[in-house]
């Protein structure tokens, strides 16, 4: 059995003369990721490990989360403007002794991703997590795995 775990990054500002790829956190974005982190070591999520959208935002989201868990962070450029196809690339390539992972990455693909695995609808709000149980022994297995949703936190309320 395995878990994902969707994150979509915080909250973030759109500085002037800043491209997409370099917007930064805004302020409310830092206190979302803090609060979201904190609650989920607090909920006892484990995660091995994190894999971010090199994009300013999801990865300074990301880093944040490290601050409690403290675990490996990769980056892949797939995560940034995904499609559902691009994330599922990327958990073919995950080890098979990971049994939790989580990545971080951006709207529309990931509620988009989300909602292929869930009959519930859904849309992601920024800092929002969705875990899934994953059927399976292997990630390169993951499309035709059994899926379910087992948690959805949006950080407006936690």
């Amino acid at each position: 059995m395995k878990t994902l775990i969707l994150v979509r990054h915080a909250k973030s500002d759109w500085p002037e003369d800043t491209e997409d790829f370099d917007r930064p956190l805004a302020e409310k974005g830092w206190e979302d990721a803090v609060k979201m982190s904190r609650f989920m070591k607090e909920n006892n999520i484990e995660i091995q490990k994190f894999v971010s959208s090199p994009a300013v935002r999801a990865l300074n989201t990301c880093k944040i989360f490290n601050q409690i868990f403290n675990i490996e962070i990769i980056q892949e450029q797939k995560l940034y403007n995904p499609s559902e196809h691009n994330f599922e690339s990327v958990i073919y390539g995950l080890d098979d002794h990971l049994d939790s992972v989580a990545m971080f990455s951006h709207n529309n693909g990931i509620s988009n991703f989300a909602n292929m695995m869930s009959d519930d609808i859904f849309m992601f709000p920024t800092c929002g997590v969705a875990g899934f149980q994953v059927d399976t022994d292997s990630w390169s297995d993951f499309e035709k795995a059994k899926k379910k949703l087992i948690f959805f936190y949006d950080p407006k309320k936690i």
